[in-house]
């Protein structure tokens, strides 16, 4: 990236209390674009296998409507050019200080006037894995982002019943979701442009909306830890544990 964010005190302070802060406008165009064009080939890909099997829902897939595609720089290794830039990595020593790792990537697609929400969870309660320490997640806006558009709602930490404890979560067979938050709260919409980024902790309950815009409502998302996370039950780490700063230093060659 050409430049960092700028991350004040007031949104470190904001995360530590509430769970989450906001920077607009912090991708630069380039990496933005290129967000953007292998997003076309995460859709063309799931909807490739969806072909395949003859079904319109495969997994969390449902054709037209919402995409996941996990680790997308296997298929479009250029996306290690924003994951490992120095701007995540002062991100990333901002919130989680000296030592991380890339945990978990994906798109998070949802189609034009018909994509689905996604119900409230906790990340640290969706995963298969054991932790005591929250880590980050960068929720990064690739198109204007609005609540017509299926944007992500963050429930602050000050209007969780049960705080920053991760709760058990419950699978709806409708949808096939998990969901830990059961009451009325709306929570506070991420309403901001192209280019900006959501930091917010994986014991911080979020949600978004359906897309009832006639555009696709693009996200990336890049999870960074503090330390390796491990499987629940022991046999190794959980989703990848790629190593990116160490000491304060970007060990993946700063892109």
């Amino acid at each position: 990236m050409a430049s960092t964010p700028a991350i004040t005190p007031a949104q470190l302070q904001q995360y530590e209390n509430e769970g989450f802060f906001v920077l607009p406008s912090v991708i630069p165009a380039a990496h933005l674009q290129l967000l953007r064009d292998e997003a076309v080939g995460s859709i063309a890909a799931a909807d490739a296998q969806m072909d395949a099997k003859v079904v319109k829902q495969l997994g969390p897939n449902v054709k037209g409507s919402r995409y996941f595609e996990g680790f997308a720089h296997d298929r479009a290794p250029g996306i290690k050019d924003f994951l490992f830039s120095d701007a995540m990595a002062d991100v990333c020593r901002a919130v989680l200080g000296g030592d991380a790792y890339l945990y978990w990537e994906q798109y998070v697609i949802k189609g034009p006037e018909r994509g689905l929400k996604f119900s409230w969870h906790q990340d640290s309660g969706y995963g298969m894995h054991a932790t005591e320490k929250p880590y980050l997640s960068c929720w990064c806006a690739l198109d204007d982002m609005s609540e017509q558009n299926g944007t992500v709602y963050m429930l602050p930490y000050s209007r969780t019943p049960q705080g920053r404890k991760v709760v058990e979560h419950i699978r709806d067979p409708e949808i096939n979701d998990l969901v830990g938050y059961h009451g009325d709260d709306p929570g506070d919409p991420v309403i901001c442009p192209a280019g900006s980024i959501a930091c917010f902790s994986s014991f911080c309950f979020h949600r978004s909306g359906f897309n009832t815009s006639p555009n696709y409502r693009r996200v990336f998302l890049a999870q960074y830890a503090a330390a390796p996370i491990m499987k629940r039950d022991g046999t190794g780490v959980a989703g990848r544990a790629i190593p990116f700063l160490k000491d304060g230093k970007n060990v993946a060659g700063g892109r």
